[in-house]
């Protein structure tokens, strides 16, 4: 069953009520006590909801998709779950301090690098620049279609539960570990946001190529349509680190009308 936070005893406790069917429809397996447990292969869920009806939509679809929710109703015990329980990914449905959710999502970003799929009331292209620069890895527009969420959320945890390849790749004094989810540059720990080092690390193993938006939609953000822009965004910010004059770039080259190229500086023997 979806869990809901106990604020005043400080740990989970007993929300919405599975009915029969789902209970049965959950895949299980043996606990040495007895009981049963969640199978590893589901996925725990941590929806931070302001609105209770909301949250019930929400849980109730994750939870018939087989995933695992756990619901809070604060942004407090929502920031605290998620450093505690180490969720998979996080469905954010906030409206707080007048910025749907991304202030609490700013403040997210500096305790964990968990993914995130924001709900939200707004669509000004100015909004969807903010969802992304505060480490928003995907949104969707309220109403939503619950099973669009669920698709979504497929999506994401497909592409951000991906085992990445353990081997160091580096270009120059650009050096990225995979594995460990670190870059550096001179040395210097860079600070990345999830999608900028997804996008690194694509752009890093197709060295010299031309990639257009649409396959770096497709490849980083799992998605076959989206908007052009969300990828512009992204490309400039990860200019603004990687570059040593953003506004000069030598290493993330715009090809016009085409899309990207990463060019590994020759005087290093490019990449290794």
């Amino acid at each position: 069953m979806p869990l809901q936070s106990d604020s005043a005893a400080g740990r989970p406790a007993a929300g919405f009520a599975d009915s029969p069917r789902q209970t049965s429809e959950r895949t299980t397996q043996a606990d040495p006590a007895g009981g049963t447990r969640p199978s590893a292969a589901q996925h725990r869920i941590l929806v931070i909801a302001s609105d209770s009806a909301a949250a019930h939509v929400i849980t109730s679809s994750l939870q018939q998709a087989g995933f695992l929710p756990v619901v809070v109703m604060d942004d407090a015990t929502g920031l605290e779950l998620a450093r505690q329980l180490m969720p998979d990914l996080v469905v954010l449905d906030l409206v707080l301090r007048g910025d749907d959710g991304i202030g609490f999502c700013r403040e997210l970003r500096v305790r964990s690098q968990v993914p995130v799929i924001m709900l939200t009331s707004w669509e000004q292209e100015d909004d969807r620049f903010r969802r992304f620069d505060a480490g928003v890895d995907d949104y969707l527009t309220k109403p939503f279609s619950p099973r669009e969420l669920v698709l979504r959320v497929r999506a994401v945890l497909r592409r951000t539960t991906v085992p990445q390849p353990s081997a160091a790749l580096s270009a120059g004094d650009l050096v990225v570990h995979p594995s460990a989810r670190t870059v550096t540059k001179g040395g210097r720990l860079l600070s990345l946001r999830n999608k900028e080092f997804e996008l690194l690390l694509f752009l890093l193993a197709n060295p010299g190529r031309v990639v257009r938006r649409e396959e770096l939609m497709r490849e980083v953000w799992a998605q076959d349509f989206g908007d052009p822009s969300t990828v512009t965004v992204h490309v400039r910010r990860l200019r603004e680190k990687i570059e040593d004059e953003p506004s000069r770039p030598e290493l993330l080259i715009t090809v016009w009308g085409v899309g990207y190229r990463f060019d590994p500086p020759a005087a290093t023997g490019g990449m290794r």
